[in-house]
């Protein structure tokens, strides 16, 4: 027979998720493509992320990756030079204010490769996380300002009522900074693409 003693048992200690370690990491929340100095034109882009109904999202976060102005990708693998443009990092990652908007600073992109033949119009590729998504959506910002969007193969198969969505324009008065907004949901609502 068991033996019917009383036992005790402690409830496990809880824990919060980390700390981290977080020194090298800070890199990875920064406004700024480019530095100072950096060959190419350099650009402000800003704009609102914005839901369904109009109302900004304060809480998103947009990743951009992007060519430098001679469409050169800061990876090893991409460069035919094999050395990283001076000052260009090629990511930014940056939060949503209490109204949705957003910016970053680097240099306007330079035309890719596409795949199989031909080259891209200068854009770049753009990740938005927020809460409610299991996975990021995937779009591009492209520039009012190209006559290369004419040629672009992915612009291309964007309906042209939908094209809008993906254009970057000069802000008035300020030829160096575009805006350029992600409707979540609407009539206006952002291509996204797969990821």
């Amino acid at each position: 027979m068991a033996d019917e003693r009383e036992v005790t048992l402690q409830p496990t200690l809880s824990q919060t998720v980390g700390p981290f370690f977080h020194m090298g990491l800070r890199w990875l929340f920064s406004d700024q493509v480019a530095e100072a100095g950096t060959p190419g034109r350099h650009i402000t882009v800003q704009g609102r992320v914005l839901d369904g109904d109009g109302v900004p999202v304060p809480d998103a976060l947009i990743e951009v990756w992007q060519a430098d102005a001679n469409g050169e990708y800061p990876h090893p693998a991409h460069r035919q030079d094999k050395r990283p443009t001076p000052g260009f990092r090629g990511y930014a990652r940056v939060p949503t204010d209490d109204a949705g908007a957003f910016r970053f600073r680097t240099v306007k992109p330079g035309r890719v490769p596409a795949p199989g033949a031909g080259m891209q119009a200068p854009h770049i590729s753009v990740h938005v996380f927020m809460r409610g998504l299991l996975r990021p959506l995937v779009t591009r910002i492209y520039f009012a300002d190209e006559i290369a969007n004419e040629d672009d193969l992915v612009l291309g198969r964007v309906p042209a009522s939908r094209r809008g969505s993906l254009i970057a324009s000069p802000r008035p008065g300020e030829v160096d900074v575009f805006e350029w907004n992600v409707a979540l949901q609407g009539a206006d609502e952002t291509v996204f693409f797969e990821g």
